[in-house]
């Protein structure tokens, strides 16, 4: 079975820069454990990363999210802590300047996996879009999402994005 993790946007801006909360870095261990259970058992992991240019106030997101974060090449943009210290080479990386990744879509329906798995953050906004992306490009494929390894700093919003994600016959894993 070819399986992919997917660790969503653990950036330091989403962690403990402009829009960190508290919560996100108890992810840490969580998700480095994941990698880790993924690489010994020969599957394969990626990375996406909300990225941004000096024009983010002026877009769209922008004006609606007036707060600078991951702009491209900053230290708010690279990985938190010791995840990102577990990204090798032949990852697949994705840079994405909105919620979902475009490039992901094409990625996965030229990579036929039959299971991805998501952790990272923020669950009701990119962890959401992306699962939907992944849905949409392989829908026979199982599409996971561990709630112990996703946040936001809206709890009810969080949960609500696992409701939905379920109710698009994705398994939410780990929920309290």
């Amino acid at each position: 079975m070819k399986k992919l993790l997917l660790v969503v946007d653990f950036q330091n801006d989403f962690v403990s820069g402009s829009l960190g909360f508290e919560s996100a870095s108890k992810l840490e261990d969580k998700i480095v454990n994941k990698i880790l259970s993924y690489r010994e058992d020969g599957n394969d992991v990626a990375f996406t990363f909300d990225t941004h240019s000096e024009n983010y106030l002026i877009t769209q997101e922008g004006t609606k999210l007036p707060v600078e974060h991951c702009i491209s090449g900053t230290t708010g943009w690279q990985l938190y802590g010791k995840v990102s210290s577990m990204i090798k080479d032949e990852d697949k990386k994705f840079n994405k300047p909105g919620f979902g990744s475009p490039e992901l879509l094409i990625y996965l329906q030229n990579n036929k996996y039959d299971e991805i798995e998501l952790v990272g953050l923020v669950t009701n906004i990119c962890v959401i879009a992306n699962a939907i992306i992944a849905k949409t490009a392989l829908p026979e494929a199982k599409i996971v999402v561990d709630a112990s390894c996703t946040d936001s700093f809206d709890k009810t919003l969080h949960e609500k994005a696992l409701d939905v994600m379920e109710g698009l016959q994705m398994e939410v894993t780990n929920r309290n």
